[in-house]
């Protein structure tokens, strides 16, 4: 085997992915700039038992762990960002009305989440904290969609749920830890056989009530069904009211950011699934997932994750409201087109003087200069070089060259 090979799922990003991902990232963190989301920059490893606390424990086995030579404590690699964030909120900035944080940088896996996913990704992501309303959820929404339209995504479609209303269900129950587990899994997994096994001694009211959650799903409609077939409570009624608010406000708002980024409201398709419980021990409230399609007809792979996790910070010493969202960078790129060469300038080397002055002023516009070192002037570039500098009547000025063939 090669010294030089490469962790499995692990891998070089060449030139022109780079540059992808990099005017990428700042698409998406200027979005998140006008928005009002301030940047920060946790460090790469922290002491273990930070990362790993509260809702950070669903971690542990995703998580790198290796020995700090200075103080003998056991350090971990980052699995997810979003705990660090919670501690600069909690810790650093303490701030007592609304916090809107963003932030971009990898993170490491020890497995991959997904066949052929990275175990690196580059995690990018906004939180918002101090509201408790369905308004911050609707924004952080509104936010990742934008991500979605500055990557230049058209066709979306948002995936809603609620944790919610299966905890309305099983109130007052007091069903341990493990049984709850197992029944948000098989909701997960709409197994309506093994939801009858772990469920068989409920009452029978909370029986029908869960097996009716594996077929609520669909458009807006299934909210309305769900009033109808489930049993009445305060905390259901709470979340079926803040899922149909949801369904009706971000068409509204979509349509109001249409001007502005060619988007309007039917450019996404909003469906609602009750039994999709995927990350139920870290979601306190609203759940969603949004899926895209570079091209039409392209199978639409999820690409963002989020919701409200009011918990998140608890462990820190303060447990205040909480919604955001997170997509892969790396992965939202292998999505789309691959972008067509950069545009150059083509220029001579040379101890010209004017020369010198000449690329100076082009670069100092923005342009990217290529200067040809002798012996060199026919290889291939990476940049497309579609204009020269070239000397005429005592100054260097531009010269269109042909197409490359």
């Amino acid at each position: 085997m090669s010294a030089w090979l490469l962790p499995d799922h692990i891998a070089d990003v060449l030139p022109s992915e780079a540059r992808h991902i990099e005017e990428l990232r700042r698409a998406l963190l200027d979005a998140a700039r006008v928005h009002g989301y301030e940047l920060v920059m946790p460090p790469l490893l922290e002491h273990l038992d930070s990362l790993l606390t509260g809702t950070g424990e669903a971690l542990d086995l995703q998580t790198f762990k290796l020995v700090d030579q200075l103080s003998g404590r056991t350090l971990g690699l980052r699995a997810d960002t979003t705990a660090q964030v919670a501690r600069i909120d909690a810790h650093l900035l303490n701030r007592s009305g609304l916090t809107r944080l963003c932030y971009c940088g990898p993170v490491l896996h020890t497995r991959p989440q997904r066949p052929l996913a990275s175990r690196e990704p580059l995690q990018f992501g906004a939180e918002l904290y101090g509201h408790a309303g369905p308004e911050a959820d609707l924004e952080v929404l509104e936010l990742a969609l934008a991500c979605l339209r500055a990557a230049g995504l058209g066709r979306i479609v948002l995936d809603c749920g609620d944790v919610r209303i299966v905890d309305a269900l099983l109130d007052g129950l007091n069903l341990p830890a493990l049984r709850v587990q197992q029944l948000h899994a098989a909701l997960a997994a709409k197994d309506v056989a093994t939801l009858g096994q772990v469920a068989a001694d409920l009452p029978t009211a909370t029986q029908s009530a869960l097996l009716a959650l594996t077929e609520l799903h669909g458009d807006a409609a299934v909210l309305e069904q769900a009033e109808r077939v489930l049993p009445p409570s305060a905390a259901l009624q709470r979340a079926l009211a803040d899922l149909r608010s949801l369904a009706q406000s971000l068409p509204l708002a979509l349509a109001a950011a249409g001007s502005a980024h060619t988007c309007a409201a039917n450019d996404i398709e909003i469906n609602f699934d009750l039994a999709d419980l995927r990350g139920y021990a870290y979601y306190t409230g609203l759940r969603f997932s949004i899926f895209a399609a570079a091209l039409p007809g392209q199978m639409p792979q999820e690409l963002v994750r989020g919701g409200r996790y009011d918990e998140v910070g608890a462990v820190f010493g303060r447990c205040r409201p909480a919604a955001g969202f997170s997509l892969d960078l790396k992965e939202l790129v292998a999505l789309l087109p691959r972008p067509a060469a950069q545009k150059a300038i083509r220029a001579p080397w040379g101890e010209d003087a004017a020369l010198r002055q000449a690329i100076a002023a082009l670069r100092a516009q923005g342009h990217v200069v290529l200067r040809v070192l002798p012996g060199h002037e026919h290889e291939v570039e990476e940049f497309d070089c579609d204009r020269a500098l070239v000397p005429h009547a005592g100054a260097w000025v531009l010269q269109a060259l042909p197409p490359s063939p």
